[in-house]
C-alpha cells in the first residue's frame, strides 16, 4: 500500500509539470497584414497662454485712482468694461478745451479746429464713447475712465484703491484665452514626420472631451538634455475650458496610408535589430528572422522588408524563443 501511495503521488506530479510545461509552450500566431492605417506619434506637453493676445493697459497720462473696479486678480472682463475711475489734471485739460472748442465753434464753425481738439483726447487713449458724451454737457467730469482693451482675465493688477500712477505704468495686464497654444515636446528623430502630419487631437485629465489642434510650428532651438523640439499648436478655446499650465496628452497623425504590419507584441529588439520568430517547416518550429521595421503607433510595426502578407510569425512567447534560439545558437 505504501508503494502504490508513492507511486500515485509521483504520477500526480509528472502530470502537473506535463500541463505546466504545455502551458508555457503554447505558443500564439500571427498573420503579417497589409491595413490602411495612419501613423501616429503621442506626445505630452502644456497649455499656453497665446502671447499675441495679451494686453498691457498703459495709460498715456499720470493720474489717481479715484475707484477701483477691477480691484482682483484673475477677475474676467469684457471689452470695454470698466476697469477704473481715474482722476488725470491732464485728461480734464484736455476735455475742457474740447469743449470749449464746440463751444466756440457753434458760432464759428472751423471744423479744423475742432478735430485738432478731439484728436487730443484720441492721442491719450481716452474711449470715443467718454469723448462723445462733452458735447452732451456743459460741465466735463473731474473724472475719466479706463476700459478693458479686450475680452480675458486680468492675470496681473499693479495698482489699488487710492493708488497714484504715471503715464507710460502698466496698470493691468489682460490675458484673452478664447485662442491658446499647445507646446508639445518632439524628439529630433520624429521632426520629419511631423512635417507631415496636420491631424491633432488633445485632451488631458481635467476634462473627458477632446480638442482638434491645428499646427503652428517647431522653435528653432533643440533641447540637449531631452534631444527635443518644441512643436507649438493653436487651439480655438471659445469656452476657456483649457487653462494655462494644464497637462495635455496629444496624438498626431498622417492621412491614411496601406502598411504591412504586424502588433507590437510579434517583434523582439535585441541589439539594435528587429527579429521576428516565423513559423517553420515543420509543426512546433520557429526560426528568427532578421526584419526592418517602423512604428506605426505605439502598438504596430510597419514591416519594411523579408516579410509579405500572410506569412505567420510568434505573437507571444517571445522571450522563452529567446532565449531557446540563443542557447541552439541560431542567432
Amino acid at each position: 500500500m505504501k508503494y502504490l501511495l508513492i507511486i500515485c503521488m509521483f504520477l500526480i506530479q509528472a502530470n502537473a509539470r506535463e500541463k505546466t510545461v504545455e502551458q508555457l509552450f503554447n505558443v500564439q500566431t500571427t498573420k503579417v497584414k497589409l491595413i490602411s492605417d495612419a501613423k501616429s506619434i503621442k506626445s505630452f506637453g502644456f497649455v499656453k497662454i497665446d502671447e499675441t493676445r495679451v494686453y498691457d493697459v498703459t495709460p498715456r497720462f499720470g493720474g489717481f485712482v479715484e475707484k477701483l473696479y477691477a480691484n482682483t486678480t484673475y477677475k474676467k472682463v469684457k471689452k470695454g468694461e470698466k476697469l477704473a475711475l481715474v482722476y488725470s489734471s491732464e485728461v480734464l485739460k484736455a476735455k475742457d478745451d474740447y469743449l470749449n472748442t464746440i463751444n466756440y465753434t457753434k458760432t464759428r464753425p472751423n471744423k479744423t479746429m475742432l478735430k485738432s481738439a478731439r484728436v487730443k483726447l484720441t492721442l491719450l487713449n481716452i474711449s470715443n464713447n467718454e469723448i462723445n458724451q462733452i458735447a452732451t454737457k456743459t460741465k466735463n467730469s473731474s473724472f475719466t475712465t479706463i476700459v478693458s482693451p479686450s475680452n480675458g482675465y486680468i492675470f496681473k493688477k499693479y495698482i489699488n484703491n487710492n493708488s497714484a500712477f504715471n503715464a507710460k505704468e502698466i496698470l493691468f495686464k489682460i490675458v484673452n484665452l478664447d485662442k491658446i497654444w499647445v507646446e508639445l515636446k518632439i524628439h529630433q528623430n520624429q521632426l520629419a514626420l511631423v512635417k507631415n502630419i496636420d491631424d491633432f487631437t488633445l485632451s488631458t485629465p481635467a476634462l473627458k472631451q477632446t480638442f482638434k489642434a491645428t499646427k503652428a510650428g517647431v522653435y528653432p532651438e533643440l533641447d540637449p538634455k531631452e534631444e527635443s523640439f518644441t512643436l507649438r499648436l493653436l487651439l480655438d478655446n471659445k469656452q476657456n475650458l483649457l487653462k494655462p499650465g494644464m497637462y495635455i496628452t496629444a496624438i498626431m497623425r498622417e492621412s491614411s496610408k496601406n502598411y504591412l504590419t504586424l502588433p507590437s507584441t510579434a517583434v523582439i529588439r535585441k541589439n539594435g535589430k528587429f527579429y521576428v520568430f516565423i513559423v517553420g517547416e515543420y509543426e512546433g518550429e520557429y526560426e528568427p528572422l532578421e526584419i526592418k521595421v517602423e512604428v506605426l503607433n505605439p502598438n504596430t510595426y510597419i514591416v519594411k522588408s523579408e516579410l509579405i502578407a500572410g506569412d505567420e510569425v510568434v505573437n507571444n512567447a517571445l522571450f522563452m524563443m529567446d532565449s531557446d534560439a540563443q542557447v541552439n545558437g541560431l542567432y
